[in-house]
């Protein structure tokens, strides 16, 4: 993957999300009577600028990407003429004002809800939530759970994919507390596994939490026979066939597919020695994988597919597809529970209960941008409602210079039936500036050290 991989969706990602949430601050301002100025996407020297509509708002594109603004007309920003004084921000109420400032981060969730709801009702091809037990099985191996288990529901909320397991036992492992697995067995039997979460670190700066619990993805024993030979490929000019069983490669024995994958991935360029068996003939044929990059890693390729599906029909994949109204419930929940699990971690960053180095910045969100990309449209959409998620919960923190610092100022207003004093809000802002500008310090910390460790 080059640069532009990562750039060009981190960039597109994030104009949607400013966009939609800058268009929640205009459409509710404008609905509530107040003269909108200017409309940017991005902060700094407007790089396009065009007036347009009634009032000739100012629309731009500045030169720094990273955010945006919509200036309403606005007595302590300039004179404001007296017959438009009845438009001005200041002048509304305090409850118009509250709508006002709300509907930014409440158009991103509205984006995540609309986006979830389109996945959802057109279906995605998903990794069923099948496990294994991993190297370190702990937790899961004490609960009785098998190779091949296949998780239905966690505490009677079912499960459709793998995603769906990990997202679930997440929102539980911040509970502490024992969670049931229902799970249907390699034998189509059903049971249930009793999974003791108590006393996990929800920290996935160092270890996914599945792994910890001593899970992953579940793998069928596929034979290693080739099926599907890319034309011109190394495998194809070595003089490799469909129907070729590999029993060894250079030198060790194979036993499944896995096995010649994990070969072949470690040596791109490097001449390897194939024993194979042909129509009960074994032959030794020499062959030379080309070189590839993925996730910045050389790996090594040689054009060919597996033969058939895994053994006795079990299926790793399927596709999760909902009708219009179940959608539209799941994807209000998703959001909610997103939205929810997020402050859950915020708070717990500031306790010492998880680690700061969760904090991603900028160039975490552009790599992830890029390899969700890369894997199709609908984890990248899925990738864009989580960004937009994430970008709704921070702006409504109480902190001031955010949407949530205005909002707490308000409420404090409704509360005291008056406006807070102008000189509270200044060192409020100062203070507030001071907090975002250590949290962007972190995040790109956080970035770099990601970068440099690999």
């Amino acid at each position: 993957m080059t640069l532009f991989d990562y750039l060009i969706p981190f960039a597109l990602a994030l104009g949607l999300l400013i966009l939609i949430h800058e268009l929640g601050h205009y459409l509710v301002a404008r609905w509530c009577g107040v003269k909108v100025l200017r409309f940017s996407i991005g902060f700094g020297k407007p790089l396009i600028m065009r007036r347009a509509g009634r009032d000739q708002t100012e629309w731009a594109l500045a030169a720094f990407p990273l955010g945006g603004y919509v200036k309403m007309l606005d007595e302590r920003e300039g004179t404001v003429a007296p017959e438009e004084l009845h438009r001005a921000f200041n002048r509304k109420s305090v409850y118009r004002r509250f709508a006002i400032v709300a509907a930014g981060p409440l158009a991103n969730f509205l984006l995540a809800i609309v986006l979830y709801w389109g996945l959802f009702v057109a279906g995605t091809e998903e990794l069923r939530p099948r496990v294994a037990l991993s190297d370190t099985p702990a937790i899961a191996q004490a609960a009785g759970v098998r190779d091949g288990d296949l998780v239905v529901a966690v505490d009677d909320d079912p499960v459709a994919s793998w995603q769906d397991l990990r997202w679930a036992l997440l929102r539980h492992a911040l509970d502490e507390r024992e969670i049931v697995l229902r799970v249907r067995t390699l034998e189509d039997v059903e049971v249930f596994r009793r999974l003791e979460l108590a006393g996990i670190a929800i920290d996935e700066a160092n270890t996914d939490l599945i792994a910890r619990i001593g899970l992953k993805p579940w793998r069928p024993e596929i034979p290693a026979v080739i099926g599907r030979v890319a034309e011109d490929g190394p495998a194809a000019r070595a003089g490799l066939r469909s129907g070729d069983r590999v029993l060894a490669i250079d030198g060790q024995a194979v036993s499944h597919w896995t096995d010649l994958v994990l070969a072949v991935r470690k040596a791109p360029e490097r001449s390897l020695p194939f024993e194979l068996e042909r129509e009960g003939v074994r032959l030794t044929l020499s062959i030379v994988p080309e070189s590839a990059e993925e996730n910045g890693e050389r790996i090594g390729r040689i054009g060919v597919g597996v033969a058939g599906p895994a053994p006795g029909g079990v299926q790793m994949f399927g596709e999760v597809r909902y009708g219009p109204l179940e959608a539209a419930s799941r994807a209000v929940r998703q959001t909610w529970e997103t939205s929810v699990l997020s402050l859950k971690m915020i708070g717990r960053m500031f306790t010492g209960e998880v680690s700061w180095k969760n904090l991603s910045g900028p160039v975490t969100i552009a790599d992830y941008a890029g390899q969700t990309a890369q894997l199709g449209l609908s984890h990248y959409l899925k990738f864009v409602a989580l960004i937009s998620i994430s970008l709704g919960v921070l702006n409504l923190l109480p902190i001031p210079v955010l949407d949530g610092g205005h909002l707490m100022y308000y409420t404090a207003e409704i509360i005291r039936g008056g406006p807070i004093p102008e000189r509270i809000m200044e060192i409020g802002q100062q203070i507030g500036l001071a907090l975002l500008i250590m949290l962007m310090a972190f995040a790109f910390y956080n970035d770099i050290n990601r970068l440099i460790s690999g």
